[in-house]
């Protein structure tokens, strides 16, 4: 389908009695990561009310339940959510299945890249954390701190890393990240910038087919036609729900608030919706 053809509706209503299952993002759909956007809380419960199945579905380099736990603190009503399927969660659940196969040896040194000091992406593992990239065995770059730092400050900590091969995965492929002063360049950058020095990157997240199968897994593998994948990202949304064989709807909050070239942006990554959102509100 081309971008000219995907319909333009006034809130998720119409969209609830077409499909049964809603893979919803939520930076840039739900909230912009300091308070849920007008209407989306009552949006989300209303969906719940009417008998759906929501997956939250978000590239946060965080597992699960710390993700839950901020939505509780924005305001979101417990249970307007069923499953919670975050990049960080699935790629836990790799390195664990790794560990017992014993794919991933015991004391194996991490350099891990996230923000605010959370650790949950690691938790439970059998990693031991360096600060160096010049002794690491594993980088992981679950978020980052482009608010805070440069990217030359990232350069300089993975270089030594990346020169000497060091396999990174990155568990937040967004390269733009929404933060209080505004866009910031994302994990997914900073990953960019770690191939760009030599290294090689596994990427755990959307647009890549691991969350979406964890997703409809947890939804109970429904008909591919009565499930729909809402977000603000042509590259990651909708170019991950066109892949996944569902149907998609574009968002016009988050990183796209300010866009107008939508045309040019769905050419840009040969992704297209089938709807598109002023927001995500029930009417």
């Amino acid at each position: 389908m081309s971008a000219k053809h995907a319909v333009h509706l006034d809130g998720i209503a119409a969209l609830a009695e077409r499909y049964e299952v809603f893979l919803l993002d939520q930076f840039g759909v739900l909230h912009g990561g300091q308070q849920p956007y007008p209407g989306a809380v009552e949006a989300l419960s209303a969906l719940k009310r009417a008998g759906k199945t929501v997956a939250l579905i978000s590239n946060s380099g965080k597992r699960a339940e710390p993700n839950e736990r901020r939505l509780l603190k924005l305001g979101f009503e417990a249970g307007s959510w069923d499953h919670f399927v975050s990049s960080g969660e699935v790629a836990w659940r790799i390195f664990r299945n790794m560990a017992d196969s014993g794919a991933l040896r015991a004391g194996t040194r991490c350099l891990l890249i996230s923000r605010d000091e959370d650790r949950s992406a690691i938790e439970g593992l059998p990693l031991v954390l360096t600060e160096r990239g010049d002794d690491a065995d594993l980088v992981l770059i679950a978020a980052s701190e482009g608010d805070r730092y440069d990217l030359d400050h990232y350069r300089r900590l993975l270089g030594p890393a990346a020169a000497r091969k060091v396999p990174c995965f990155c568990t937040n492929p967004d390269r733009i990240m929404l933060t209080a002063v505004g866009p910031g360049f994302g994990a997914g950058e900073i990953a960019d910038l770690y191939e760009q020095l030599g290294g090689s990157v596994t990427r755990i997240g959307k647009p890549y087919p691991a969350i979406y199968e964890a997703a409809l897994a947890l939804a109970g593998h429904p008909a591919l036609s009565d499930v729909i994948c809402v977000g603000d990202s042509v590259e990651h949304d909708i170019a991950g729900g066109n892949a996944a064989g569902v149907s998609t709807a574009l968002v016009m909050t988050g990183i796209l608030a300010d866009r107008s070239d939508l045309t040019g942006l769905f050419a840009d990554f040969g992704a297209w919706p089938d709807y598109t959102l002023g927001a995500f509100r029930w009417r």
